[in-house]
C-alpha cells in the first residue's frame, strides 16, 4: 500500500491536464488503493470530455495538433499506469494490488485505442498504440534512463532497433559513398566554439520559448503558440473576431520575433497546456550544448549540431586527396545534438540522434550533373514553395522537368533529390507517402539559397526526414573569413590572362618599434586586406595624415611611413573561387520511425497479431531456424543450417523455445524477420534433406533442398530474385508427408 502511494506523482501529472477537483487530485497523491482507484476512474471520465462530440467523432478534417491534443491525456493516463504496473511488479505487491492495476491499464488501452479509432480518417488502419506496444515489448527501442525516470528527447535501441539502425546506414553508405565514389570522413563531436560562431550556430542556431511561471516547464513558443490558435480555431465558442485574428496570423508565425511573440501570447491568452499557468515572455534559446574542453575551462566549445561542420574545415585536405579535382562529394555518418525545448513524437524530436550528411563540392557556375540523366524520368511529388503561397495542392511530375522548369534551380540538386527518393523507397517508405517540400524563404536555414525536405507522411503529419540543401559558398567563406586561410579551389583558365595587382607591404620594422607584440596580427591583418580595402585606406593616409585599423576588437593607428601600396601585373593562369555545396541531410532517426510506421502491420482477421513487414534488406535478421519441436533428431540440421548461414554472411535467429511452431512464426514475424527456415521430419526422413521456407508478409511457404537455403535467402535479402521466383522454381508446401514414427 504505501509503495502505490510513492509512485503517484506521475499520476498527479495527468490530473493536472484533466482538471480534476482539488479533492480528487489529494485522493490520488495522499489516498488509499481503492480511493485512488476511483479517482482514475474520474480522471478517465474528465479526459474523455476534453473535446465536443461533434470534434470527436463527425470531424474528419481536424488538424493532427487537435486530435493530439484530445489523445495527449490518454496517451499520458496509459503510460501512466503502464509505469505503475511494473513498479508494482519489481516491488513484488501484493497480487491483488497488481491485478486492479492491470485491469485499470487495460480499460485505458482500450480507451486510447477507442479514440484513435473515432479520430481517424476512413482510411486509415495504422494504430500507433498497437505499435508503440510492439516496440517496447520486443525492446526496439525505448526512453534512456527509464529506471530513474526517463529523460525526454533521449533513447536507447535494444537489439532490434540496433540492428535495424545499423543496416540502413550501411545501406546508405553503399547507395551514396561507394556508388557515388564519396570521400568519408570521421571527425569528432566535441567542437571549440569559435568553429560554430564563424558557421553563425552561435548566433542563429536558437528558438524562442517560453516558461511556466509556477512549475519551470518550458515550451517552445511558435509551437504553442500555433496549437493555441489551432484550437482556438475549431472551438465553436470563439469569436469570429478572434478567428479571424487566428487565420491572419498563422501564415506569419515563422517570421514572428520575440516581441511580435509576446504581443500574439498576450492578446490571445495563452496560457501554460499541462495546467494553464501564466507564462513567461518568450525568449532566445539556443539549441547547443554547451561545455568547456579541458581541465582548465579556457577552451568553449559545443557538441556538434550537425556533421557538416567537420567536412567543411577539412575542405583543403579532401580536395587535395581529390586530385584538386572539382566536382568532389565527402560523406559523414555519426551522432549530432540539439537541446530541444520540448523534445516529443518519439524518434522525430530528438536531443541526441544519428545523422548522415554529404557536402557535394562543385563550382558555382557549373551546377550540371553528369549522372542526371539517370534520374530525370523519375517522377516524384514536388511541393514548390510557389504551390504553398498559392494555396495548390502538390503535383507529381518528372525530375527533368521540374529543372527545365525552373522549379528545382539546378541540375546536381535534382539529381541528389532523385537519389534521395530511391534510397527512401529501397529502405521501405511508401512513394505516395513520400514529397519533397520547398522551403519558404521565412523557414530557410541562414547558411542556405534554396532547401527541398523529403517529408514522410506520419501519424504526426508530415515530418521532414531528409533536407536537400544548395549551401552556396556560405560554410567554406565563412571559415575562410574567420581563419585568414584561403579555401577555395584553383580554376584552370582556357589561356593565361594579364590582371592588375594592388597589395600592401608592410614595413615590418617600423611597426615593429611602434606596436611591438602587436605588429605581427596587424601585418598579417594589413596583408589580407582586398583591393576595395586597401584603396580606402590609402585615401585616409592621404587625405588625414593616419587611418584606423581594427585587429582582435582593438584599434590601431596606421601612420603612411609604415606602409607601402605596390601595383604591378602579373600574368594569371587560374581563376580562384569558393565552392558551391549542394548538401543532402539524412535524420537515420526519423527515417527509421517512418519506415516503421509505414511497415507496420496487423493479421487480417486477427488484430492482436502484429508485426512488421520491412524490406529484406533492412530487417534486424534475414531469417529464423525453426525446429518443428524439441526433437533431437532436428539438432543437427539446425546446427548446419546455422553454420551455413553464418558463412553466407546472413543474420539469422534461432527459436527453438518451446510453443508450436505458429506461435514461434508470430514471435518471429513480430521482429520483422521476413523469411521463417522450418526444420521437420521430412527433412531428418527423406534424402536429400528439405525444409520449408516461408514468407513473411503472405505466410505462403515451400519445400527446397537444405544446401539450397544460404544461396536463396542470401538473393531474396539482396533483392537479386523475389518471392515470386522462389514459389516458380520450388513446390509449394502443403504438409510434411512423413512423422516421428516413420523414422
Amino acid at each position: 500500500m504505501q509503495l502505490f502511494t510513492k509512485l503517484l506523482p506521475s499520476a498527479s501529472y495527468l490530473v493536472a491536464r484533466s482538471t480534476i477537483t482539488v479533492q480528487s487530485r489529494r485522493l490520488l497523491v495522499y489516498g488509499t488503493f481503492q480511493q485512488a482507484k476511483q479517482s482514475r476512474v474520474i480522471v478517465q471520465t474528465k479526459v474523455a470530455t476534453v473535446a465536443t462530440p461533434d470534434q470527436l467523432v463527425q470531424n474528419h478534417t481536424m488538424s493532427s495538433a487537435d486530435v493530439e491534443t484530445i489523445l495527449a491525456p490518454l496517451r499520458q493516463a496509459v503510460k501512466d499506469q503502464g509505469d505503475l504496473v511494473r513498479k508494482l511488479k519489481e516491488a513484488k505487491s501484493p497480487k491483488l494490488e497488481v491485478d486492479e492495476a492491470v485491469k485499470e491499464l487495460k480499460k485505458r488501452k482500450k480507451t486510447l485505442e477507442e479514440k484513435e479509432k473515432s479520430l481517424a480518417p476512413p482510411d486509415e488502419a495504422f494504430n500507433r498504440a498497437k505499435m508503440e506496444d510492439l516496440l517496447k515489448r520486443r525492446f526496439v527501442y525505448d526512453q534512456a534512463f527509464s529506471l530513474y525516470g526517463g529523460v525526454a528527447g533521449l533513447f536507447d535501441f535494444g537489439p532490434i532497433g540496433c540492428m535495424m539502425k545499423n543496416n540502413i546506414t550501411n545501406m546508405w553508405r553503399n547507395h551514396f559513398i561507394l556508388e557515388e565514389s564519396m570521400l568519408e570522413v570521421d571527425c569528432t563531436m566535441l567542437t571549440p566554439a569559435n568553429v560554430l560562431k564563424a558557421s553563425g550556430h552561435v548566433d542563429k542556431f536558437a528558438d524562442h520559448m517560453v516558461k511556466d511561471l509556477k512549475t519551470g516547464e518550458c515550451f517552445r513558443a511558435d509551437h504553442l503558440l500555433q496549437a493555441h490558435m489551432e484550437k482556438l480555431l475549431a472551438d465553436k465558442k470563439t469569436p469570429e473576431e478572434t478567428k479571424a485574428k487566428c487565420r491572419e496570423y498563422m501564415p506569419l508565425l515563422d517570421d514572428f520575433n520575440k516581441q511580435q511573440l509576446t504581443e500574439k501570447f498576450q492578446e490571445l491568452g495563452v496560457k501554460s497546456p499541462t495546467n494553464n499557468n501564466d507564462l513567461s515572455e518568450p525568449m532566445e534559446f539556443n539549441l547547443m550544448f554547451q561545455t568547456n574542453i579541458g581541465p582548465a575551462g579556457l577552451l568553449p566549445g559545443f557538441l556538434r549540431p550537425e556533421t557538416a561542420q567537420g567536412i567543411f574545415l577539412n575542405f583543403k585536405r579532401l580536395l587535395e586527396f581529390n586530385q584538386n579535382k572539382l566536382p568532389f562529394a565527402a560523406a559523414q555518418i555519426g551522432v549530432s545534438f540539439r537541446n530541444e525545448i520540448s523534445p516529443r513524437s518519439g524518434l522525430i524530436r530528438c536531443r541526441e540522434f544519428p545523422m548522415a550528411e554529404i557536402e557535394h563540392f562543385l563550382d558555382p557556375d557549373e551546377k550540371d550533373h553528369p549522372k542526371f540523366s539517370s534520374v530525370a524520368d523519375l517522377k516524384v511529388t514536388l511541393y514548390s514553395g510557389k504551390m504553398q503561397v498559392s494555396g495548390l495542392s502538390p503535383t507529381v511530375t518528372t525530375l527533368g522537368e521540374a529543372v527545365k522548369q525552373g522549379t528545382i534551380a539546378n541540375e546536381s540538386l535534382g539529381y541528389f533529390m532523385g537519389r534521395i527518393f530511391l534510397f527512401m523507397v529501397k529502405v521501405g517508405i511508401h512513394p505516395d507517402k513520400l514529397r519533397f517540400r520547398q522551403h519558404m524563404e521565412n523557414e530557410m536555414a541562414h547558411y542556405a539559397c534554396d532547401c527541398w525536405d523529403a517529408e514522410c507522411k506520419t501519424s504526426y503529419g508530415w515530418v521532414e526526414c531528409v533536407g536537400c540543401a544548395d549551401r552556396s559558398c556560405f560554410d567554406l567563406a565563412q571559415h575562410s573569413a574567420a581563419t585568414k586561410t584561403a579555401l577555395c579551389y584553383s580554376k584552370p583558365l582556357p589561356e593565361p590572362v594579364m590582371v592588375d595587382v594592388t597589395e600592401i607591404e608592410p614595413q615590418k620594422s617600423v611597426l615593429g618599434k611602434t606596436l611591438k607584440k602587436d605588429a605581427k596580427p596587424v601585418t598579417e591583418h594589413l596583408q589580407s586586406l582586398g583591393e576595395e580595402a586597401i584603396l580606402q585606406l590609402e585615401k585616409e593616409l592621404q587625405d588625414k595624415g593616419e587611418a584606423v585599423v581594427s585587429v582582435k576588437g582593438k584599434d590601431f593607428s596606421i601612420k603612411p611611413n609604415m606602409i607601402k601600396v605596390k601595383r604591378y601585373q602579373k600574368k594569371k593562369f587560374v581563376e580562384e573561387i569558393t565552392p558551391g555545396v549542394i548538401e543532402p541531410s539524412f535524420g537515420i532517426g526519423r527515417v527509421m520511425y517512418a519506415v516503421l510506421e509505414h511497415n507496420f502491420r496487423m493479421r487480417e482477421g486477427d488484430e492482436q497479431r502484429t508485426f512488421f513487414s520491412l524490406p529484406a534488406i533492412v530487417a534486424p535478421y534475414k531469417c529464423s531456424v525453426l525446429p518443428l519441436s524439441g526433437n533431437e533428431e532436428f539438432v543437427p540440421f539446425v546446427k548446419q543450417l546455422s553454420d551455413s548461414l553464418t558463412r553466407a554472411d546472413m543474420s539469422h535467429k534461432v527459436d527453438d523455445s518451446s510453443g508450436s511452431i505458429g506461435r514461434r512464426y508470430a514471435r518471429t514475424d513480430e521482429i520483422a524477420i521476413p523469411f521463417g527456415i522450418t526444420v521437420d521430419f521430412d527433412t531428418v526422413n527423406k534424402e536429400p534433406s528439405t525444409v520449408t521456407l516461408r514468407e513473411r508478409d503472405s505466410m505462403g511457404q515451400v519445400r527446397l533442398p537444405i544446401d539450397d537455403v544460404p544461396q536463396v535467402v542470401s538473393d531474396l535479402s539482396g533483392g537479386r530474385i523475389t518471392w515470386a521466383d522462389v514459389e516458380n522454381k520450388y513446390p509449394k508446401f502443403q504438409a510434411q508427408e512423413t512423422s516421428r514414427s516413420d523414422v
